[in-house]
């Protein structure tokens, strides 16, 4: 059982060229195109401080990190503190653990991928299970219906992780791996025994057999009910936005507003918030 009082840091990865989203992403950044009413990358960065952390690092391109950060600043209206780092090429998600390493310090952290939205109801609660209970890695899980288009968790029935398998032709499951990791202080030294693919990148299902080595990888499992998609093409950008905007129409509830994240983590005061909202 891990600490209750581990402190995280969190990672934000707005990397790649958004390929698929081109002629957009030609004159665009990715991460700031809506989704509904707001920048992609807002609804990534309200999970973390949905999370309460407090210290966050922004990786992304050397031409779109500019942008953000002039969208995002320091993070002092939310009561936080960002960083950025730039990717100078896009050579794997786990590559971010090698760039966040003096970030880190052997702090364990979060990693949120930006173009990731998720939403679910009393999502504070989840998260703080979650790292309460994370002594290694922890991963979390969607059911989906296309298994090979992602990474797939096999769980047996105690809802232990027997495998992780990227893309696999034949999937054991229809659990796909989102892009939202826990890790403990132990992550960088593992990013660097990590060997990369034949298209030159370091895979996040490698580091996260390291830890299944281990015995230390672990799978909270998204509820029926919940959401989540991965915004990198039109047709889920649309889904999502077409998601959003009948969530909040008719619940009445922000979803992605990292300023009322902010002032439920406790980060700010409810002036604060009406004064940049």
């Amino acid at each position: 059982m891990a600490k209750h009082h581990k402190k995280y840091k969190g990672i934000l990865l707005a990397g790649g060229h958004g390929t698929r989203l081109y002629p957009v992403t030609k004159f665009s950044c990715k991460q700031l195109l809506p989704i509904y009413d707001k920048p992609l990358i807002y609804y990534a960065l309200t999970l973390l401080l949905l999370a309460k952390i407090e210290e966050i690092l922004i990786i992304s391109t050397p031409t779109s990190l500019p942008v953000i950060e002039k969208v995002l600043g320091d993070g002092s209206q939310y009561g936080i503190t960002l960083s950025y780092q730039v990717q100078a090429e896009p050579k794997g998600i786990a590559q971010a653990f090698l760039l966040a390493e003096e970030f880190l310090a052997g702090a364990s952290c979060m990693m949120v991928l930006g173009d990731n939205i998720i939403n679910k109801s009393d999502m504070s609660s989840f998260f703080k299970k979650a790292m309460q209970n994370n002594d290694g890695a922890t991963i979390f899980g969607f059911p989906v219906r296309d298994p090979k288009r992602f990474g797939i968790v096999e769980l047996d029935t105690d809802n232990k992780i027997v495998s992780v398998e990227e893309k696999p032709q034949n999937p054991k499951s229809n659990i796909a791996a989102i892009g939202l990791y826990l890790y403990d202080e132990t992550v960088v030294e593992k990013a660097h025994r990590l060997t990369p693919t034949v298209r030159g990148e370091l895979e996040i299902t490698d580091l996260n057999n390291l830890y299944l080595q281990q015995n230390r990888l672990h799978c909270q499992t998204l509820s029926r009910g919940d959401f989540w998609v991965d915004a990198g093409t039109f047709d889920s950008m649309n889904d999502a936005s077409n998601y959003i905007r009948l969530q909040q129409k008719y619940t009445n509830l922000a979803i992605g507003a990292p300023m009322e994240a902010a002032y439920s983590a406790g980060f700010i005061t409810q002036e604060q918030m009406q004064k940049y909202t």
